[in-house]
């Protein structure tokens, strides 16, 4: 739960009081902001020094100065501060990576990334060592200094699509990875079997990931089964794959490693710039909200905006926009110029008007923001009831 610093108060002699500093909370490339309530996608941070507001601080209240008139030159009033709106908010880390590693357990993932970065990824000779994806980035040699980031991902097993093993909590990750580099034991049981089980994974988990461009590595060449099977291995794989981008490689002894990975950082400069995520395709918040806004604006009238409910005999209720909202929290009614100021807004805005035609009449409770008045049809229109926020409906 973090909280940010309220600004200061008010100061004499026409002078502005300092505003509360921004707090900022540093996460990940990748990191997909969402609404916990509603789910809508606030927005998603993908470049370095990308930032993002979440939760907006409340406008300061206005002194005195500002309430001035013609016929009020120094009022004895003050605007409150308006209150900050709390939210909770998900975040999703999805890593942001040229290639995404992939195979099963032990096949040789981790070994690869550390051959060729600076990463220093966990590495056993027993199934699961890596259990959070690694990233690393691998400098190519020449002139130009160019690289690539790679990110090892957690060793898939068959249902991972359905959560068994480490599952779903991380084949998101390679969602967003351009080519899949898809590692093979060559000294396993089953070569084959093993592919063909992470290529169903990744289909069972998104049809689009696994229609992603691959490229199959046969590791641990440096033992001598895994060589005597690779002539073969390779012809068959051709045929499962349908296409020959395979090549044989040892993380272990970094055996034509690099090479490969010249080809790759080719292969992606052919490649078309990377699209938005499909799921992300939707309109953020803020959008939304632009819109709306918009749809306000053709609506008309300020008065055709203000909708008025029934709650029962007597009791009504006016569902305030974002400016009555606001207009209600920072009207400080323990002084009577303030309520003045803020009935004759809501009679010139036609809230009157609204109440009247929904067949409010005198008497009648009228609940706005939580806040409860007696409708009163004369020049005063209302009177406040309850000065503290309730708990209506």
């Amino acid at each position: 739960h973090i909280v940010g610093e309220c600004g200061r108060r008010g100061q004499g002699k026409e002078k502005a009081p300092p505003a509360a500093p921004d707090t900022e909370i540093r996460v990940p490339l990748g990191t997909i902001v969402r609404d916990a309530k509603t789910g809508v996608l606030i927005g998603d941070l993908r470049t370095p020094g990308q930032k993002l507001v979440v939760a907006r601080g409340g406008l300061g209240g206005r002194g005195n100065l500002a309430m001035r008139t013609e016929r009020d030159r120094c009022p004895g009033f003050a605007e409150l501060g308006e209150k900050a709106t709390p939210r909770w908010v998900d975040l999703q880390l999805k890593m942001i990576a040229d290639i995404g590693i992939v195979g099963m357990p032990n096949a040789g993932k981790s070994s690869l990334l550390a051959s060729i970065t600076n990463a220093k990824p966990k590495i056993a000779d027993y199934p699961f060592t890596t259990i959070v994806p690694n990233l690393g980035v691998c400098v190519l040699p020449g002139a130009e200094r160019r690289s690539i980031v790679l990110a090892d991902i957690p060793g898939l097993i068959e249902g991972a699509h359905n959560g068994i093993g480490l599952g779903q909590a991380f084949l998101r990750h390679v969602e967003r990875c351009r080519i899949l580099l898809h590692v093979i034991d060559g000294s396993s049981e089953d070569p084959i079997k093993n592919f063909n089980c992470i290529q169903n994974e990744l289909k069972l988990f998104s049809p689009k990931l696994a229609a992603k461009p691959q490229v199959i590595l046969i590791n641990k060449m440096d033992l001598p089964s895994a060589r005597e099977r690779w002539p073969t291995l390779q012809k068959e794989l051709q045929e499962q794959a349908g296409h020959k981008r395979i090549d044989a490689i040892s993380a272990a002894t970094s055996t034509n490693i690099m090479p490969i990975m010249v080809r790759l950082r080719s292969m992606l400069d052919k490649m078309p710039p990377a699209e938005l995520d499909e799921e992300l395709q939707e309109k953020t918040e803020e959008e939304i909200q632009r819109e709306e806004a918009l749809m306000r604006k053709k609506a008309g009238k300020q008065h055709e905006r203000h909708e008025v409910i029934s709650r029962g005999p007597g009791v009504w209720e006016l569902v305030a926009d974002q400016g009555l909202k606001r207009l209600i929290e920072m009207t400080n009614f323990d002084y009577s110029e303030a309520e003045e100021r803020f009935f004759y807004i809501l009679r010139v805005s036609g809230v009157k008007e609204s109440l009247s035609r929904a067949g409010c009449k005198q008497g009648d409770t009228v609940v706005m923001a939580g806040r409860e008045f007696e409708f009163r049809d004369d020049s005063t229109m209302m009177e406040i009831i309850a000065k503290e926020d309730g708990n209506w409906f």
